[in-house]
């Protein structure tokens, strides 16, 4: 389990992660932002402890999608299936996601909110991942954004899978930082 504590003089957050069953004990007092967090963690099969608090709602959701992506980060193995893809609908509303976790940051999407397409932009940046979400319809800022994080954690889930070898034709990345 992956275990951060992030704080800033905007925000205090504290984070547990684990590849597991979707459980999540979240305290956020924003309830649409907790409401996402626990989305996600139940679709992607993650089980996620969270506090945070912050001065300004912008500054939370930001610096909790930060946390998470650096926690999840920690969590990936070498050995993952590392590309995902989903398409959830909800209601009146359908969005696809395709991520790779191989350690490629970057983000295209957009969202009816700016705020939560921020939110997917800081997650897969700090989770060094790629992240692609394709809103094909929709009408209903909330039903958007929701499906959004569905299937991001769809993709998750198929992407974090462990499987039978590192897949990529680089083998495994070494980094040693060097003084």
């Amino acid at each position: 389990m992956s275990k951060l504590k992030r704080e800033t003089k905007e925000t205090q957050i504290v984070a547990e992660v684990r590849i597991g069953t979707g459980l999540s004990n979240v305290d956020i007092d924003d309830r649409f932002l907790a409401h996402m967090v626990e989305t996600l963690a139940r679709y992607a099969g993650l089980d996620i402890n969270l506090k945070a608090k912050g001065d300004l709602r912008h500054h939370l959701v930001e610096d909790v999608a930060i946390t998470l992506g650096l926690a999840l980060r920690d969590e990936v193995l070498d050995q993952a299936n590392r590309y995902g893809w989903a398409q959830v609908p909800m209601d009146e509303a359908l969005v696809e996601a395709a991520v790779d976790i191989g350690g490629r940051p970057y983000y295209v999407g957009q969202l009816p909110s700016k705020l939560y397409a921020h939110f997917l932009h800081s997650f897969a940046t700090n989770l060094e991942a790629t992240l692609h979400v394709r809103v094909l319809r929709g009408q209903d800022r909330h039903h958007v954004v929701e499906a959004a994080i569905k299937a991001t954690g769809l993709a998750l889930r198929e992407a974090i899978k462990e499987g039978d070898a590192v897949f990529s034709t680089k083998g495994s990345v070494q980094i040693e930082r060097l003084d």
